[in-house]
């Protein structure tokens, strides 16, 4: 009694299902449809309306809309083209009479990772010094495997680098 006093309608019973049958749940805002199904739907509307206004400029010959919207159908029509195409780009070894059968073979996965110092086993742990090598979590620091990489050099570089030196044109005399 209370709905037909107010004007509302009452809650739906249960949930509604997509009228389109995709298996997910529609809404009475997306006239029953899932909000893919409505989308796509909507997508399609407006490509049928960009299709015919631009079939009846071309049929027609007419000159009634403005530059701007034919620029915007036809923009909008090569942004769709660019999106529907994809560019797979795949790089093939070519053959050559020296070429042996051994090469073009993958290449054998080297041996487990293990620290340059102490030889033990680091696997996805290990640690990448600035000198190249990989070590364990003990032999890490620089100090701890005598690492060749010379930091203060490095630092020296960095901080030139990221403060160059300004130099004021010198001031005549008065």
């Amino acid at each position: 009694m209370e709905h037909d006093e107010t004007g509302c309608q009452p809650p739906p019973e249960g949930p509604i299902l997509c009228v389109n049958n995709c298996g997910f749940f529609g809404s009475a805002a997306n006239m029953n449809m899932c909000s893919k199904c409505y989308k796509d739907t909507i997508l399609k509307q407006e490509q049928a309306k960009a299709a015919a206004s631009s079939f009846e400029n071309i049929v027609n010959g007419s000159s009634s809309s403005s530059g701007t919207e034919k620029e915007t159908i036809i923009a909008d029509a090569k942004h769709k083209q660019a999106e529907s195409v994809e560019v797979k780009a795949i790089s093939v070894p070519s053959l050559n009479a020296s070429t042996s059968v051994e090469s073009i073979e993958p290449k054998t996965k080297a041996g487990p990772s293990r620290c340059i110092t102490c030889k033990k086993r680091v696997g996805l742990t290990g640690f990448k010094c600035r000198c190249g090598n990989l070590f364990c979590g003990s032999h890490r620091y620089s100090d701890k495997h005598d690492c060749p990489f010379d930091y203060r050099t490095a630092g020296r570089d960095a901080i030139a680098k990221a403060n160059p030196v300004v130099k004021a044109e010198k001031l005549d005399k008065i």
